[in-house]
C-alpha cells in the first residue's frame, strides 16, 4: 500500500488500518472450512490451491501489520494508547498465522480426518471461525467507541460482544473434548503418527478460537484504561 494511502487512512481514523487488517485475518481463516472440505473429498490440488490462498493472505496481513506499526503516528489524539493499539494488532493477526500453519500441516501430511468424525469435526471448524468473526466484529465497534469517547452505550454494546466471545470460546472447548473422546474410540484404526496429528490439529484449531477471546481481552483492557 503506498505511504499517502496509509497516511490517508490514519487521517481519517487511526482505527480504519486496523480494521481493514482485521478483515484481511478473517477472510484468511474462513478459508479453512472450504479447505477441509477439499481435503475431505481428497481433492489435494484445490486443498493445495486453498492452502496458498491462506498463505497470501496471511501475507497480506503481514504487510498490514508492518505499515500499521510504521505508520500509526505517535501522540494520537484519542483515548486509547498507542502502545494498546499495536498490541491490539499483535494478537489479531496470530490469527491469521495459526490459519497458515494449520492449513500447511494438513496439507503437508495429506491428513484424512475419519469419516464418523467430519461432521463433529467440521462443525467445531465453524464454531471456533466463528470466535474470529466475532473478533472482527468487535473490532469495527472501534469507530463508534472513539466517535462516543469510549463512553455511553457504545461501551455496554462492546462488551457485550467481548462476553459472546467467552461463551464462542467455551463452547469450542466442549465441542473439542467430544472429538478427543470419539478419536479416542477409533485411533486404533488409523496410523499412530496420523493420529497424533489429529490430536494435534484438534489442539491448533481450538488455538483459534483461544486467540480471538485474546483479541476480546485486549479490547477489555482498552475500555477500562478509557
Amino acid at each position: 500500500m503506498p505511504v499517502n494511502t496509509i497516511m490517508g487512512l490514519f487521517a481519517k481514523s487511526p482505527i480504519k488500518p486496523l480494521q481493514r487488517h482485521v478483515t484481511r485475518v478473517n477472510e484468511c481463516c474462513e478459508l479453512l472450512v472450504p479447505f477441509f472440505e477439499a481435503c475431505h473429498a481428497k481433492d489435494w490440488e484445490k486443498a493445495g490451491q486453498y492452502r496458498e490462498q491462506i498463505s497470501q493472505l496471511e501475507k497480506d496481513a503481514d504487510v498490514l501489520k508492518r505499515e500499521i506499526r510504521l505508520k500509526l503516528p505517535r501522540g494520537l489524539f484519542m483515548p486509547v494508547d498507542r502502545t494498546d493499539m499495536l498490541d491490539l494488532l499483535t494478537q489479531q493477526d496470530k490469527l491469521a498465522n495459526l490459519a497458515k500453519d494449520i492449513a500447511g500441516r494438513v496439507y503437508g501430511r495429506q491428513l484424512d480426518i475419519p469419516e464418523n468424525l467430519y461432521q463433529d469435526f467440521l462443525a467445531y471448524v465453524q464454531r471456533c471461525l466463528d470466535a474470529a468473526n466475532q473478533a472482527s466484529r468487535v473490532i469495527h465497534e472501534l469507530d463508534e467507541l472513539l466517535e462516543t469517547g469510549f463512553k455511553g452505550r457504545e461501551v455496554t454494546l462492546v462488551a457485550e460482544m467481548i462476553n459472546q466471545l467467552d461463551v464462542i470460546e467455551d463452547d469450542t472447548d466442549s465441542m473439542q473434548v467430544i472429538l478427543r473422546q470419539q478419536l479416542r474410540k477409533v485411533e486404533d484404526q488409523y496410523n499412530p503418527v496420523d493420529v497424533m496429528f489429529m490430536y494435534k490439529i484438534l489442539e491448533w484449531i481450538g488455538g483459534i478460537a483461544d486467540q480471538a477471546q485474546r483479541v476480546g481481552s485486549r479490547l477489555e483492557i482498552m475500555l477500562s484504561r478509557s
